[in-house]
């Protein structure tokens, strides 16, 4: 038979299977492509038969033209009913090894390590099938069975058992007269146990595994529903549409894990995940969760099951070089349990572990010796557990006698009691039976009397049923979907046909199952209402704390729940990886201490900063401020930077050390011109005081004096009066001072004029009457200004104010000038008067004459300017009050020099050389 031949049988196979009105179409659809694969792929075999010269291949497809690749399976729990459901558990988990030599067709050898807690979940899933039998109100008259195999953890055994379980297990297929899918469900009578389709299917126990069997069981309708597969994509219905599960999505978890985080105020952790989509996705959500929040991974760390050992390894390396306190693990709990070997080997044991659902209630971890000694503490998210009653009593009372076709039963029954239960049950394709018997025969026959009643393992234990209560949910789930099916459903039916709107056990197509799957709305037996939102539950986590016991071993203590987005945590049930309730801190860098702001280290995560002291006039209040903020202008930084205080008023007072030696040298020059006066006076009759002017010479002393005294207004608390008068009598004196300098020059001049041959006229407009005009005609000038003074200082007055620009606790009070063109035209007349003074007593230097003025009041000029040029950039640049010290600096400097330039010597004279106070030799040349 040639490739056509298969073709054109397969077409008429078609025809009379489409004649068959029995068979519906939905049904038909998927079962006649499972025929198409099979011939199909005898007839692809023919073809590299033939290319080959392998006359075997030729004889094979001349035998049998519809037959299975491989031979059926009977590791499985089978049980026929009115309606099957399918199950697929990764019971065993050590896969044996995969020869890919390309001589024969793949086969797929068993897996060998029974796993006790999918050993629970399978019978959790024939204990809820077995209640829900003997209910009255759940599926009354219908009878559910399960076909449930082992998919060993890898996707290839999932796939095939999938298949297996959709499109039965018969070894060949009658071609000439090919079953209809709605009679597999009738006796069953000349049918092989396992080969009846299922039309849901309750597996899945990874996301990879449920993406797989979603997309292959998608074009069949199949609904697919998985009790662990967490992946958020699973939640895209355009792309798995036939997909449900028990089990949250990892969204909510991840979201919980960074909220306790957040919380618990951990900045620095380190990620260890399994790399898949599980580790991927969980610890991209926990990262976009965290973000803002200063919480920053330390690093990540991915382990992959083929590498184990070297992935766990360098992760335990990297876990110990970090500085990292508290280590998220995202994956599986074989994974964590290598891991916490490898670092059990560099004795790691001072870390903080957060914990996904995966792992954070294994039990083979919490009894391993090596995890006690690594990570107590642990706290983690796992699944809502529930209590299901009387599964217990279930579990206990199994009994391989009770069950002789319970392969899995029985391998678990010789795992426990080390006996053999009995005979092994009849198999008539058991992969590896040479294997088995010897193995049996190595072990002494049970006595009958072995019970699970005292067994404490992870099997029994049923203190807390987190996935096993997934998996139940999954079957009540199904049954009530089936129980909404078979109850007479509102579809449309014609008229008159009114019992087609019925479905019965025999008539049940896959896609109404979907259907009824997603308007699933029910409560459990355990209270609570289910349904499915997008093929997704209502996340429900419970929060747990591995804790040690007075015997030295580690148990799980519920400190908490997860309802959605809302965490209800117990810190103070927490007992930490320290053995103290003290949250443990893991963080990069030290928060910032009140007074300090995060400076970000360059190149380094966001948790990984300097704290830099805020600076003067700037607070952080807070720990771990950003920023510093800037006290207002009224108030200024303490000492800590912590808080704003108010600023202090600081001004030139008598009581401090400046003040006080500025004022005793201004009272000392009031007495020094005051001596110099009584001097005058008590000598005026002589030829010094009389040839020097004594009017003009009184009246400088007076002005010399009050020049002293202003000064004194400069010191002590600026007042509203104190400010008004400060200009005013600084400008007064001056002007006052350098008048009768000028006029003294020019007497001077005048009188060196007088001697020169007709000049003598010169003298009478220099005479008494004449200089004492002189000085009020320069003191009027002076009083215009002062009245315009009077007038800007009435309408515009300096007023006491603090100078709030300048940084310090300490804030100047001076008197601040709204307008300084009063005060810049008295400074311009003084110093224009004291040029000019400056000028003409230059010009008269060099007068002959024994006593020259001139001189004097030119010495006295020089140092007068000097001090005021000088004066104005030591004003411009002192800070503060020193502004004061240096104006109060400049007024006595320049008094004093005029006061010893002119009078020093005159009183030298009169005092200490008397001999020379005489006509006769102030008139000698």
């Amino acid at each position: 038979m040639g490739f056509t031949d298969v073709i054109k049988r397969q077409t008429k196979i078609d025809v009379v299977q489409r004649s068959r009105g029995s068979l519906s179409t939905a049904s038909m659809s998927w079962f006649s492509w499972l025929f198409t694969l099979r011939l199909c792929s005898a007839a692809l075999l023919l073809l590299v038969g033939s290319q080959l010269g392998l006359r075997l291949g030729l004889q094979m497809v001349q035998t049998a033209t519809c037959t299975q690749w491989g031979t059926p399976s009977d590791q499985g729990l089978f049980k026929d009913g009115d309606v099957v459901i399918g199950g697929l558990f990764s019971l065993f988990y050590n896969p044996a090894a995969i020869d890919n030599g390309f001589t024969e067709l793949p086969h797929n050898k068993p897996c060998t390590g029974l796993e006790y807690l999918p050993l629970q979940y399978i019978y959790a899933m024939v204990f809820a099938l077995e209640e829900i039998n003997h209910s009255n109100s759940l599926l009354p008259g219908v009878k559910l069975g399960y076909h449930i195999r082992d998919s060993c953890a890898l996707p290839s055994w999932a796939m095939q058992a999938a298949l297996s379980l959709v499109g039965g297990d018969s070894a060949t297929c009658d071609l000439a007269a090919p079953p209809e899918y709605s009679s597999v469900y009738g006796e069953g009578i000349g049918e092989r146990t396992g080969d009846q389709p299922v039309p849901l299917i309750i597996g899945g126990s990874s996301s990879i595994t449920a993406m797989i069997l979603s997309r292959i069981l998608a074009p069949l309708s199949i609904p697919l529903m998985s009790y662990t597969a967490s992946c958020p994509c699973l939640s895209d219905r355009l792309q798995y549409p036939n997909f449900f599960r028990t089990m949250p999505s990892d969204i909510y978890q991840a979201r919980a894990i960074a909220q306790i985080a957040i919380r618990l105020n951990w900045t620095w952790i380190g990620g260890v995940i399994a790399n898949n989509d599980y580790g991927h996705v969980a610890i991209k959500i926990f990262q976009e969760e965290t973000q803002g929040t200063g919480v920053c991974l330390a690093f990540i760390e991915t382990l992959q099951r083929e590498n184990i050992v070297m992935d766990a390894r360098r992760a335990a390396l990297t876990i110990q070089a970090s500085t990292a306190k508290v280590i998220l693990i995202f994956t599986w709990y074989t994974d964590v349990r290598e891991l916490f070997l490898q670092l059990a080997n560099i004795n790691v044991t001072d870390k903080q572990f957060l914990a996904s659902e995966a792992w954070s209630t294994s039990g083979n971890l919490l009894q391993d010796p090596i995890t006690s000694k690594v990570a107590s503490g642990v706290l983690g998210v796992a699944i809502r557990s529930s209590a299901i009653p009387g599964f217990e009593h279930f579990l206990r009372s199994l009994n391989p006698s009770l069950r002789p076709d319970d392969k899995f039963l029985w391998e678990f029954w010789e795992m426990v009691f080390g006996c053999s239960p009995g005979a092994s049950p009849l198999s008539t394709s058991s992969p590896s039976p040479t294997d088995r018997l010897s193995q049996k025969a190595s072990l002494p026959p049970c006595s009958g009397r072995e019970s699970l009643e005292e067994v404490q393992n992870l099997f029994t234990d049923t203190s807390q049923l987190r996935v096993t209560y997934n998996v139940y949910l999954a079957v009540y789930a199904s049954a009530h979907a089936l129980h909404s099916l078979l109850s007479c459903p509102n579809r449309d039916s014609s008229p008159g046909n009114i019992s087609s709107t019925c479905s019965s056990p025999k008539q049940i197509k896959p896609i109404e199952v979907l259907h009824h799957l997603n308007n699933l709305n029910f409560t459990t037996p355990q209270g609570e209402m289910f349904y499915f939102q997008e093929g997704n539950t209502p996340a429900k986590y419970d929060l747990v704390n591995w804790q040690n016991t007075p015997e030295g071993s580690l148990k799980v203590v519920l400190i908490g729940r997860v309802d959605g987005f809302d965490i209800n945590l117990d810190l103070s049930a927490i007992q930490w990886n320290t053995g103290s309730n003290q949250v443990p801190v893991s963080v990069c860098s030290e928060s910032c201490s009140p007074g300090f702001r995060k400076a970000n280290r360059k190149g380094e995560p966001l948790c990984c900063f300097d704290c830099i002291p805020c600076a003067e006039g700037e607070i952080s209040n807070h720990t771990g401020s950003l920023i510093c903020e800037r006290c207002p202008s009224e108030f200024w930084s303490n000492a800590k930077r912590t808080a704003c205080v108010p600023r202090q008023l600081d001004f030139l007072s008598f009581n401090e050390t400046l003040g006080f030696i500025l004022a005793t040298v201004a009272v000392s020059g009031v007495s020094v011109t005051t001596a110099v006066f009584v001097v005058f006076i008590y000598y005026r009759q002589t030829p010094m005081v009389r040839a020097n002017n004594s009017e003009l010479s009184f009246l400088l002393l007076l002005s010399l004096k009050l020049c002293f005294l202003c000064s004194l207004v400069f010191i002590g608390r600026p007042s509203v009066w104190t400010c008004r008068f400060q200009q005013a009598a600084f400008g007064i004196s001056f002007v006052l001072c350098v008048s009768c300098l000028k006029v003294k020059t020019i007497v001077v001049l005048a009188a060196f004029r007088s001697a020169r041959p007709g000049a003598g006229s010169l003298m009478k407009w220099f005479g008494p009457g004449q200089q004492r005009g002189s000085v009020c005609l320069f003191s009027c000038i002076q009083v215009r200004f002062v009245f315009i003074c009077i007038v800007w200082l009435s309408l515009s007055p300096p007023v006491p104010q603090a100078d709030l620009t300048i940084p310090g606790l300490k804030v100047t009070l001076e008197c601040a000038m709204s307008s300084v063109v009063g005060f810049s035209l008295v400074l311009s007349y003084i110093g224009l008067l004291a040029c000019t003074c400056l000028l003409l007593a230059f010009l008269a230097r060099k007068l002959p004459d024994n006593f020259n003025e001139a001189k004097l009041i030119t010495f006295s000029m020089l140092i007068f300017c000097a001090v005021w040029i000088a004066f104005v950039p030591a004003y411009i640049s002192s800070p503060g009050k020193y502004t004061v010290a240096v104006e109060i600096f400049a007024i006595l400097a320049s008094s004093f020099g005029l006061l010893l330039c002119i009078f020093a010597p005159k009183c030298f004279v009169i005092l200490l050389r008397p001999e020379k106070n005489t006509k006769k030799y102030l008139m000698a040349r």
